[in-house]
């Protein structure tokens, strides 16, 4: 196994450069629409939006009131945020005065059990994402449910791979290498997990109403009226008051290759739960959840990076995989970052790049139980208490300050980031700089600009969010979108609702009869 450095140093003429730089992104912004008032939306998705069901850019998650804004795939990121920012800016002119709620956690819910459940329509394929979403109800509740975060779709290219496939000694196919790499890119990233909440974690505070039925021991602190908030936290995103299953902790899913990580996920999705099972699968004739398994489908399954491939038809996501392999990764570990109007900046994304370009370059062994256990508490630690002076994480076993470990990652960053840049053009290096200085003094990372400014102005956190709801607002409001581009969103808008109208107009097989047929195809 080559080291980091000779592996750069392969990569250094001016054709693998060009293969480097050739990345293809993607991002899923989540976003709760609510009233002026800041209450959360109860009416329907709007249908100026087109359907949530078959529209490829704008669609609802758990909620109708969670709208996901998708991307196609982009080379050049210039190109991928502007197609964001028009989906944004087309989406809240046709909101009727709604905004959107600009950080992940929720506020003025009011009464949970009248949150909306999303809505997709007559067909079975609608009717089985909506039950879906009413078991994650029974299952979890849901207020988890409605935290927004930001997913970032990530694969490099042909010439990368086949110039890496080139330079390893590996016996396997160039398929199967490209998929054991991928594997290896995520087992590094599980290790540096701890690296994007600590710079990029943006729920630090929350809004008192989010916990005031949750029993927690989180030392919580108080600013403004009812403001919470832990001195030194990230993201309370990802800690046990956010989006976690403890149902799942009795699974072992296994990142050491694609063949151990489908028996890992096929074993879950069939794995039954005395919990779930309580609950009831069909009750008075009306479903609850679709199953009473640990999972009900593979996407109930929460992990902080997933493997992924696009689906044919029907195909579950780990069929996709085991057809032909991994194609891209899913990172999952982003708070949305109030301090843009579409939830991410481009340096983010720069930095994206080195980050996972450095877990697929550096070495990756198979990881072992005891690792998984040094991983889990390193998140925590880092989602808890980041930004602790002197904060100590464990790194094979061995204590290692937070900061030196940073310190480290960011030297080999940098000579990623002047693979990526070129005489003209220091776009990495200036973003590496940027979130460089989170390193130095944690009061710039996301959390501590925060922190800072809630406690310097005293105000509740619902209060500043408010503000940037009506600022992004305005601004995207007055966001230049052409005439094409607008019209392009309207026809894709009415295609979708004519899509979904077309699908319930077919003579469906019974909904029993679907969910059987479902569940009874071989994995």
């Amino acid at each position: 196994m080559k080291s980091f450095n000779e592996v750069v140093r392969e990569l250094s003429d001016p054709t693998s450069r060009q293969a480097l730089k050739a990345m293809r992104r993607g991002i899923e912004r989540e976003a709760l629409r609510i009233e002026k008032t800041g209450h959360l939306a109860m009416d329907s998705h709007p249908k100026a939006l087109g359907s949530a069901l078959m529209h490829s850019r704008i669609t609802t998650d758990y909620s109708e009131s969670l709208l996901e804004f998708i991307t196609p795939v982009f080379e050049n990121i210039d190109e991928l945020v502007e197609d964001l920012t028009c989906t944004h800016a087309y989406s809240v002119r046709n909101l009727n005065g709604q905004r959107l709620w600009p950080v992940s956690m929720p506020c003025y819910v009011g009464d949970v059990a009248d949150i909306p459940i999303a809505e997709y329509g007559s067909s079975n394929n609608g009717k089985m994402k909506r039950l879906y979403r009413k078991g994650l109800t029974y299952r979890y509740g849901a207020q988890m449910q409605i935290i927004s975060g930001v997913h970032f779709n990530f694969s490099v290219s042909d010439a990368l791979w086949s110039r890496l496939y080139a330079l390893s000694d590996t016996k396997m196919s160039k398929a199967e290498f490209i998929s054991e790499s991928y594997f290896g890119l995520i087992r590094n990233y599980r290790r540096l997990v701890w690296v994007l909440p600590y710079l990029f974690g943006a729920s630090p505070a929350l809004c008192g109403s989010f916990i005031k039925d949750q029993p927690t021991d989180l030392p919580f602190e108080k600013v403004g009226k009812g403001t919470l908030y832990l001195p030194y936290a990230t993201s309370l995103r990802m800690s046990d008051l956010g989006y976690t299953n403890h149902e799942q902790n009795s699974l072992s899913i296994s990142y050491n290759n694609l063949s151990d990580y489908l028996d890992g996920m096929n074993s879950a999705i069939s794995m039954s739960s005395e919990n779930f099972a309580k609950i009831g699968v069909k009750v008075d004739g009306e479903y609850r959840q679709l199953n009473a398994n640990v999972l009900q489908i593979e996407n109930e399954f929460y992990s902080p990076i997933r493997a992924k491939r696009v689906a044919q038809g029907n195909e579950k996501p780990s069929e996709s995989l085991a057809r032909a392999g991994v194609e891209y990764i899913e990172v999952r570990a982003l708070d949305v970052n109030p301090y843009s109007a579409v939830g991410i900046e481009k340096s983010q994304i720069r930095f994206l790049d080195l980050f996972l370009l450095n877990c697929l370059l550096q070495p990756s062994l198979a990881s072992s139980e005891a690792e998984e256990a040094e991983i889990a508490a390193n998140l925590e630690a880092v989602v808890l208490e980041g930004r602790k002076p002197g904060l100590q994480l464990t790194q094979n076993g061995i204590a290692i300050g937070l900061s030196d470990w940073l310190t480290s990652l960011f030297d080999n960053l940098g000579e990623i980031a002047k693979l990526l840049d070129n005489d003209a053009d220091s776009e990495y290096q200036q973003a590496l700089a940027h979130w460089h200085k989170a390193v130095v003094n944690p009061d710039e990372t996301l959390s501590g600009r925060i922190i800072k400014m809630l406690k310097h102005e005293q105000i509740d956190h619902n209060q500043w969010v408010m503000q940037l709801a009506q600022d992004y607002y305005q601004q995207l409001n007055d966001y230049s979108i052409s005439d094409s581009v607008l019209a392009r969103y309207q026809q894709d808008a009415q295609q979708s609702l004519d899509k979904q109208a077309a699908s319930e107009s077919l003579g469906d097989v019974s909904f029993d009869q679907f969910l059987a047929d479902y569940f009874g195809q071989k994995s």
